[in-house]
Order: structure tokens, then sequence, then C-alpha cells
């Protein structure tokens, strides 16, 4: 008869292993379940944890593109703001050279609506050197400084700056002034605070070609008005493509939430339902393992 048998050792060396998988399996979950967090290491899912940091770089990159959303809705609610207040003084000076075209009016009349010119054309002009978000010139394009000097003369560069979106789209945060200031009228390139000024300077001299001077004035003002009217519309699609831009960013950071959800954070129910599982399993094996290590072939002959 062939006795075999079984080595003690080998015995005892399986079941610690056995149980210390276990005891590791149930600490790991306890981990889960206190920190929120389904990876403790990258080696517990080498796929996930890739993923998630590639969501991670995304994430903060959606941030950036965020804040510059932000920054350039910001700047164009200052240029929509500023437009209107062009509006009003074009549609005033507008109105004082209807008077002062009227044949009825002195000299000492015009010189009065002359002086209020002027002070629109100061105005305009420190409309005209706005300032952004950043406290640069709003209408300078990149320039640091003002836009305008104090007679109406340009001195920004010749291009609003750029702002990105995310995912190679982008948007102009402003208008340079020439864009919307400059303009056609007449088949003539005419400069509204130009022709405010000098419309200014010939009310104040005065003169029989005063009233003629004013009279042609309305024709450029109006289509200086129809320039800023312009501005205003392309302003108004710039602001709805940002809108668009940015609910496109928060339905994609919301399925990267979700994703992020899914792959790292702890399912409480399946964790806890798996953490009672294992221990009760471990308990088992625990008394199972005592009762064998308790036995004895002696036990067995007696």
């Amino acid at each position: 008869m062939t006795i075999f048998a079984t080595s003690t050792s080998a015995f005892f060396d399986r079941s610690v292993l056995d149980l210390s998988s276990l005891r590791s399996q149930a600490e790991q979950i306890q981990s889960q379940v206190g920190s929120g967090e389904k990876l403790t290491a990258s080696s517990d899912d080498p796929l996930a944890a890739s993923r998630l940091r590639n969501l991670s770089r995304t994430e903060a990159l959606s941030q950036i593109d965020t804040a510059a959303a932000n920054r350039a809705t910001s700047d164009l609610n200052l240029v929509d703001s500023a437009l209107s207040e062009f509006a009003t003084f074009i549609t005033r000076a507008q109105e004082l050279a209807t008077q002062a075209a009227s044949g009825t009016l002195t000299d000492s009349q015009r010189k009065s609506i002359g002086t209020e010119l002027s002070q629109i054309h100061g105005n305009l002009v420190a409309l005209g050197n706005t300032r952004d978000s950043a406290g640069h010139a709003l209408f300078g394009g990149d320039t640091a400084g003002d836009a305008y000097q104090a007679d109406g003369t340009y001195i920004g560069t010749g291009a609003a700056g750029v702002l990105q979106l995310g995912d190679g789209q982008s948007v102009a945060r402003s208008f340079t002034g020439p864009e919307f200031l400059t303009f056609k009228s007449g088949g003539v390139t005419k400069d509204l605070f130009s022709t405010i000024k000098g419309l200014a300077d010939t009310l104040s001299a005065g003169g029989t070609g005063a009233a003629a001077t004013a009279n042609a004035a309305l024709a450029t003002l109006n289509d200086g008005l129809d320039s800023v009217t312009t501005a205003q519309t392309v302003l108004g699609a710039r602001l709805s493509w940002i809108d668009l831009n940015t609910q496109r960013q928060q339905v994609m950071g919301e399925a990267r939430s979700e994703e992020q959800t899914q792959l790292g954070s702890t399912d409480l129910t399946t964790a806890l339902t798996r953490l009672s599982e294992l221990s009760t399993v471990l308990q088992a094996s625990q008394a199972s393992f005592t009762r064998l290590a308790n036995l004895s072939l002696f036990d067995l002959i007696k």
C-alpha cells in the first residue's frame, strides 16, 4: 500500500498566502470606501489610470479655455457698452447739425452749437480710449497705451487681439477704432472724429458757409452711425459664438466628469457588498484553517 504524505509546511504556506490575499483585498476595498477613489495606485488598472490622467489634463486645459472665454465676454460687453455710447453721441451730433443747417440761426447760435460739438468730440476721444479688463486700450488693438491722441489721431495697432476658446476656436476680443470709426460716405473715406471736429470748428468760426457745412455733415454722420450699428451686429454674433462654445465646453466637461466618476470613483454599494462578502469568506477561512491546523493523525486513530 502506498502512503501519500501531505507536507505540513506547504499547507501552512498556502493557507497563509490565501488568507493574506483575502485580507489584502478587504483592506484595499476599505481604502477605496474611505477615500472614495477606486484606484489606489496606477498598477490597480493601468488603462483606467492612463485615461484618468488624460481626462485631468483635458479638464485643466478646459479651465484655461473657460477663463479666456470669460475674459472675451467681459471685454466684448465693455465694447457693447462703448458702442452704445458712441451711437448716443452721434445721434446728438446729428441733432445739433440739423439745427445748425437751419438758415434762421445766427452765427452766435451756431457758435454755441460748435462749442457743444467740441465737447462731444472730446467725449468721443475719451470713449475711444476706454480700457479693457486688463487695463489696455479697448479699441487700440494690442497697444498697452491709449488708442487715440487728444486730436483724434489713431495711435493703436492694426488689429485687435484674439483669444482662444479651445479646440481651435477663437474670437477677436474687440475692434480697433478705425474698424468702425473710419467708414465710406459718398464714396469717400471719412473719419468720425475729424468730421465732428471739422464741423465744430466751422460753426465756431461762423460765416455764410456754416449752414451748408452742417447740412453736408448730416449724411456723413448718418453713415457713421450705420458703421457703429454694423459693429454692434458683429459684436452680437461674437458674443453668441462665445456662448455656443461655452455651452459645448460645459457639455464636454459634464461628460468628462461622468467618465472620471465611472473610472475613478468608488461605487459604495458594490464596494460595501464586496467587503461584506470578503469579510465572511475571511472569517470562514480563518476558522477552517484553525480547525485544520489543530487536527492530528493521532486524534483520528484513537
